[in-house]
Formats: C-alpha cells, sequence, structure tokens
C-alpha cells in the first residue's frame, strides 16, 4: 500500500467568511473522522495537500498526518470536494484507521504478457478489474498483477487463482472469472 506523510495543523477558523479568506491565502479545510470519536479540524497548505492527493488519486494510500499540536494519525481519504469552476481543492475529509485492525479495500487487477490463445485466434476477454481484499492497510498491495501468458483457448483465470501476500485474504468470490480466452 501507498504510503505519504502530509504536514498540517489544527483549524480554529470556522464560518462562511473565515474560510474564504482562508483559502484565498492559500489554505484548505480538512475534517479527521475517528469512527465515533469527536472529528478534528484541520487546514492545509493548499498546494502540498493537492499534490500529495494527485499522486495517489484512485488508488489505495494510507496517509500520516503530522498535526502541529505533536500528535501523528493514520487516515484514509474519505472524500475531497473541489469547486468545478476554478478545478480547485475545495475542502477535504479523511478517516483515522488503525493500522494493526484488518480492514478492505479494491485492489486493481493488472493484467501482462499476452496469451497463448491469442496468437492461435482467441479472444481476451477482460471480466474483473479489482478484487476485495482484506488484511492489515500496510499489508494490502497496490495492485494484484495476473500473468496470462500461458492462457490457452478456453482457459480462464478465477480470483481464487491471484498470489496474495502473506496476511492478506480474498473477499471477493474465488470462482468469479477475472479474465478468460474464448474462441472467435
Amino acid at each position: 500500500m501507498i504510503t505519504k506523510e502530509i504536514a498540517t495543523s489544527v483549524r480554529d477558523i470556522f464560518g462562511k467568511g473565515p474560510i474564504r479568506r482562508m483559502r484565498a491565502e492559500g489554505k484548505t479545510p480538512a475534517v479527521v473522522y475517528s469512527g465515533g470519536g469527536e472529528a478534528l479540524p484541520l487546514e492545509f497548505e493548499t498546494k502540498v495537500l493537492y499534490q500529495e492527493l494527485i499522486d495517489i488519486q484512485g488508488r489505495n494510500a494510507v496517509i500520516n498526518l503530522k498535526i502541529d499540536n505533536g500528535t501523528e494519525k493514520s487516515v484514509l481519504v474519505k472524500e475531497i470536494q473541489t469547486d468545478p469552476a476554478r478545478d480547485t481543492l475545495f475542502h477535504a475529509d479523511f478517516l483515522e484507521i488503525d493500522l494493526q485492525k484488518s480492514l478492505q479495500f479494491t485492489v486493481p487487477i493488472v493484467y501482462s504478457g499476452k496469451a497463448k490463445g491469442e496468437d492461435r485466434g482467441g479472444l481476451k476477454r477482460i471480466d474483473k478489474t479489482a478484487v476485495v481484499l482484506q488484511g492489515k492497510p500496510l499489508d494490502i498491495p497496490n495492485e494484484c498483477r495476473v500473468t496470462i501468458s500461458g492462457l490457452g483457448i478456453g482457459d480462464q483465470i478465477t480470483a481464487g487463482q491471484i498470489e496474495l501476500p502473506d496476511g492478506v485474504t480474498l473477499v471477493s468470490d474465488a470462482g468469479m472469472v477475472c479474465v478468460s480466452i474464448v474462441a472467435p
């Protein structure tokens, strides 16, 4: 799993007008929710937050927030709001997690190689592009790599055949067909 570290500070500014002035100064408001606990309002340097979020866009990532009061929180991105007219960062929501607890993540499947069956006229049919895995956040892979070069016409790879790291289990149906080579 991707890990990022971002510096932030506790926000003591609230209300529409003060938040607008904060954004004009190049800062973005955010909130960290902690599973039933009280939400923690934060502010980020917009350029830094934007760049870090662009790097992890669409992927699973654990972000380690270094807060100016000396604490650290491990979080996942819950929601990012942008201004549609200006395409600027407007607000971010994060969810605090425990790195020692097992969680579920949707992980993309990356297929590599050219199947033997394709050389013989077969067609590659990709049925699934992601699987759901469960494990400790830092044990979850960024992607599941599947080599299809050994597949002939009529062969398939199911979710249960994907190799997973130790401590990670498949939540998706093991019999689910991910890729197959079909006759033309």
